[in-house]
């Protein structure tokens, strides 16, 4: 059994790529929920 493991990132080179991905995704559903409450009030 190898004791030194390597961090690989899955998918995308960097973990700063994540990072952009998740505060874009959290931005778009912002903006969903907020049409849907103006569409619906």
């Amino acid at each position: 059994m190898e004791t030194e493991q390597k961090d690989k990132v899955p998918l995308f080179k960097k973990w700063s790529h994540w990072y952009a991905l998740a505060i874009a995704w959290l931005l778009v559903q912002i903006i969903a929920f907020y049409l849907f409450t103006q569409y619906f009030s």
